[in-house]
């Protein structure tokens, strides 16, 4: 990531006064001790880290300055799971102790740090709960979220996990189908902590929409086809799903239901666009931040779009831009043969094996720098 300067950075902090949170999507030892993640704290006004099995993989795996911790533990005898949550624990700490700051100034809407439940149990409820309810033990900071997917066995470890008072990241979302069953899952869990009496106003949590993997996946099956009306539809799919999320975000937070929960002072579950890296170099580099800007959202940028919107973004609310026209992308898509509901189960499909893959291969790494 480049160096941060005081030319460029407005940029990003007029996405921030716009009501939208920009969160880095990645996290290194190196920037948490060289002050580089500070630096961004205060000259980008970043509000938050997010991290998933992928990042700690290719964090650990190419960073030496693990290999210390690596080999102290190995040498105390821990397992290579402990070693591996002992690395990300301490990352995500130290991170949650920076944006600590943020998370007070902004009464708990921001500075929050992610990390998530292991991707081996994005079909196991109660596994999810029982680690959820761990991790968060172990992190012990007001501003941590766990990461739980949003498969249908996330959905009850959801409701549950909300229930016991823990901030939760809701990830892989692709559609607004799940992510309307997410709101349903959080809802409800702030309903039963009300009903054992429990406070909730202290309670956070997001709802990951993953973006550039739905163009990616939908752009793929329109190049089949040879009708203009497929090809003007290329990158379309996944900004037209988010402003439809976002309406059904509008609907929800003026429900009764809604209000009734607001009374009690907890802070509406805020859509989060994650995977907002452009894939395709036909489109802009900054796309699925332009297009996306809203009130009470959050944008998780990898370091590469981060340096990108702050050199040359342009900041300004465009979530309900052309509404029209992204009910109609969904229609056409589907007449074209194209069913989002099914491409988005394809979608959180692959996503946990995306996760799966490199958390395992860091595994056999640690094991190997273990000396096991």
């Amino acid at each position: 990531m480049n160096a941060v300067n005081q030319s460029v950075v407005n940029r990003l902090r007029q996405v921030h006064q716009l009501g939208q949170s920009i969160w880095l999507d990645d996290i290194r030892r190196s920037w948490l001790r060289d002050g580089h993640l500070a630096r961004l704290i205060a000259e980008d006004a970043l509000a938050g880290v997010t991290s998933n099995p992928a990042i700690f993989a290719k964090s650990i795996s190419e960073g030496a300055e693990y290999n210390e911790a690596i080999a102290s533990l190995a040498k105390a005898g821990r397992s290579i799971n402990d070693i591996y949550e002992t690395l990300a624990l301490e990352d995500v700490q130290a991170a949650a102790d920076l944006f600590r700051q943020t998370y007070d100034a902004s009464s708990g809407t921001d500075g929050f740090v992610s990390l998530e439940v292991s991707p081996h149990l994005a079909d196991d409820t109660a596994g999810t709960v029982a680690e959820g309810l761990r991790l968060w033990q172990a992190f012990n900071r007001p501003n941590a979220m766990i990461k739980v997917p949003g498969t249908e066995a996330g959905l009850p470890a959801i409701t549950e996990l909300i229930a016991a008072g823990i901030n939760i990241n809701v990830t892989l979302l692709f559609s607004v189908e799940r992510y309307r069953a997410v709101v349903d899952a959080y809802l409800a869990g702030l309903e039963q902590r009300v009903a054992a009496g429990q406070p909730i106003d202290k309670i956070a949590s997001v709802a990951s929409f993953f973006l550039s993997r739905i163009d990616t996946l939908v752009d793929a099956k329109l190049d089949t086809l040879t009708t203009y009306e497929a090809k003007a539809r290329r990158g379309r799919a996944a900004i037209a799903s988010a402003r439809l999320a976002y309406q059904y975000f509008k609907q929800w937070t003026s429900s009764d239901r809604w209000r009734a929960l607001a009374e009690k002072g907890v802070k509406p579950q805020r859509l989060l666009w994650a995977s907002t890296s452009s894939k395709d170099p036909a489109y802009k580099d900054t796309v699925y931040v332009e297009a996306l800007i809203a009130p009470d959202t959050v944008n998780t940028l990898p370091p590469a779009t981060v340096d990108a919107f702050r050199d040359h973004g342009d900041a300004a609310v465009r979530i309900e831009d052309e509404l029209a026209d992204a009910k109609e992308t969904v229609q056409v898509l589907r007449n074209l043969g194209i069913d989002l509901k099914v491409v988005s189960e394809q979608l959180e499909r692959e996503g946990v094996k995306k996760f799966k893959e490199p958390f395992d291969a860091l595994f056999v790494t640690l094991a190997k720098r273990a000396g096991r």
